[in-house]
C-alpha cells in the first residue's frame, strides 16, 4: 500500500449560492491525505456539455443530487478505492468508463467532476505542496487577467437585458493584486452611477449589478463612464469583455433581443457587434453567435478575430475534438474552459492544450451557479491560463476565489506575474 493509495470516497449534499444541493467529495489516501472538492452547476448550458444528476422529483424543485450522491457512495467509492490518487489521467478514465456514457449522464456530470477535483487535491496534499504547485511546479509563477462581471443579464438576471455579462479587464494593471484594485473601483463607481440614475435593480446570480436600461448599448455606456469616473482610462487601463451568449436568446440563426423587441439574423447580430467595437474599448466577445450557428461564428471571427479575442463556450463546451474542429474552421481563436462542463480534470486539460497549442488563447472559468471551492484558480496558475472568469466582484463564492489568487501570488512572491503585457495578439 502507497501512501497515495485511495482509502475512501465520500460524498455528501451541500448547497450552491443559489441555494440549491449540490455535490462534494471528499476523498481519503491510505497516508492520511485528504481532498475535497464541490461541483458546481450553470445555467445557461451548452447542449453537448456534461450532464448533472438531479433527482427530478418535488424535492428542492426537482434539483436534489440523492441519485449523484449515491453513485459517489456506491459505484464510484467501489472502483476508485485502491487507485492511485497519485495518478490523475488513470483515475479518471476509470471514471469516463465506469459511467459509459458520452455525456456522464449516467452516474452524473456532478458526480464525477466533484470527484475528479477531490482526488487532484488529494495528491498534492500528499505531495505537501497547494494544488496550483502541484500542476505547474517551480515554473507556475504566472497570475491570470481577472474577467470581472460588473452587469449582470440573460439567464442571470432575468432577462433585464439580452446580453449575459458585461465585464471588465484590467489590461494596463501591474499586478494581481493591482487588477483586483482597479476593478473594485470600476464595480462601486457603477453602483454608484446606477444607483443615482434610478437603474439599480440588485445584483445578478454572479454578484454583478442588476441594471434596469433601455437598450443593450446603454450598458456599455455605464461601463465606460463607471472606468472613468473610478479614475482610469478605457481600453488603456480597463478594457470590456462582452459574453453575449447568443444561444439563450436564438437558433437556427435567428435572434430576438427581447429588451430592443426586434428580430435579427446571424449577419445582423455580427453587424451590432461588429458596430460595438467601432465605438467601445471591447477585446473580448464571448459567443457572439449561437452555439447552433457554426458559419455565423466563422464569419464574425473572420470579420472581427483580428481586433478582439472571440472566445467558444456553448459552441466548445471544453471539448478538445470540437476545440480542434474549431481550429480547423477558424470558428473562434479562443475556448472557455469550465472543468464540470467536461466532467473531469482530464478532459478539461486536454481541452485547454489543445487551444494553448494552436496559440489560441484560453479561459478558465467558474459557473453562475458556485460555492466556496477555489480549484479553478488553482488550475488557472498550476495550468498558465492567462485569464480567469469567475463573475463579479461581490458574494463571497465570487470572492473566496479572487482572495484565493492573492494567497498565491503572496506564495510565488517576487516572481508573481501577470501574463505578458500583450496578452491580447490583436492588442
Amino acid at each position: 500500500m502507497t501512501d497515495t493509495e485511495i482509502r475512501d470516497v465520500r460524498g455528501r449534499r451541500i448547497w450552491d449560492s443559489r441555494g440549491r444541493p449540490t455535490v462534494e467529495v471528499e476523498i481519503q489516501l491510505a497516508g492520511g491525505a485528504l481532498g475535497r472538492a464541490i461541483a458546481p452547476a450553470g445555467a445557461s448550458t451548452g447542449s453537448g456539455e456534461a450532464v448533472d444528476l438531479r433527482d427530478g422529483d418535488e424535492m428542492f424543485g426537482g434539483y436534489d443530487v440523492r441519485r449523484a450522491l449515491r453513485a459517489v457512495n456506491d459505484e464510484i467509492d467501489q472502483a476508485l478505492t485502491g487507485a492511485d490518487a497519485d495518478d490523475q489521467a488513470a483515475i479518471d478514465a476509470a471514471l469516463i468508463q465506469l459511467d459509459g456514457t458520452p455525456n456522464k449522464s449516467r452516474l452524473g456530470g456532478n458526480a464525477l467532476v466533484a470527484t475528479s477535483m477531490a482526488v487532484a487535491h488529494a495528491a498534492a496534499a500528499a505531495e505537501g505542496v497547494p494544488l496550483w504547485r502541484r500542476l505547474g511546479g517551480i515554473s507556475a509563477h504566472t497570475l491570470p487577467l481577472p474577467e470581472i462581471q460588473i452587469f449582470g443579464g440573460g439567464a442571470h438576471a432575468g432577462r433585464r437585458v439580452d446580453v449575459q455579462d458585461f465585464m471588465v479587464i484590467a489590461v494596463g494593471a501591474a499586478d494581481y493584486e493591482e487588477a483586483l484594485d482597479w476593478t473594485a473601483r470600476v464595480y462601486i463607481a457603477a453602483g454608484k452611477l446606477m444607483a443615482a440614475a434610478g437603474a439599480l435593480q440588485g445584483v445578478a446570480d454572479e454578484g454583478g449589478y442588476w441594471p434596469v436600461f433601455d437598450t443593450n448599448e446603454a450598458a456599455l455606456d455605464m461601463m465606460v463612464r463607471a472606468i472613468e469616473a473610478a479614475g482610469l482610462v478605457p481600453g488603456d487601463q480597463v478594457a470590456i469583455s462582452l459574453d453575449i451568449a447568443a444561444s439563450e436568446f436564438g437558433s437556427g440563426g435567428r435572434y430576438r433581443l427581447g429588451l430592443e423587441e426586434r428580430a435579427l439574423d446571424s449577419d445582423g447580430l455580427s453587424e451590432m457587434l461588429t458596430g460595438w467595437l467601432d465605438r467601445y474599448p471591447i477585446v473580448s466577445v464571448e459567443d457572439p453567435l449561437g452555439e447552433d450557428d457554426e458559419a455565423g461564428l466563422i464569419a464574425f471571427t473572420a470579420a472581427a478575430g483580428d481586433r478582439v479575442q472571440v472566445i467558444g463556450d456553448d459552441y466548445l463546451v471544453t471539448n478538445a475534438d470540437r476545440v480542434q474542429t474549431a481550429i480547423e474552421k477558424h470558428a473562434c481563436n479562443a475556448v472557455l474552459v469550465k472543468p464540470n462542463q467536461a466532467g473531469t480534470l482530464t478532459e478539461a486539460r486536454a481541452a485547454f492544450d489543445t487551444a494553448t497549442v494552436a496559440g489560441w488563447g484560453a479561459v478558465i472559468s467558474a459557473r453562475s451557479g458556485e460555492t466556496e471551492d477555489v480549484t479553478i484558480v488553482h488550475l488557472a496558475v498550476g495550468w498558465g491560463a492567462y485569464q480567469l472568469k469567475v463573475g463579479s466582484f461581490a458574494r463571497s463564492e465570487r470572492m473566496a476565489k479572487w482572495n484565493e489568487g492573492l494567497r498565491i501570488a503572496e506564495a510565488i512572491g517576487a516572481k508573481a506575474s501577470l501574463p505578458p503585457p500583450r496578452v491580447f495578439p490583436w492588442g
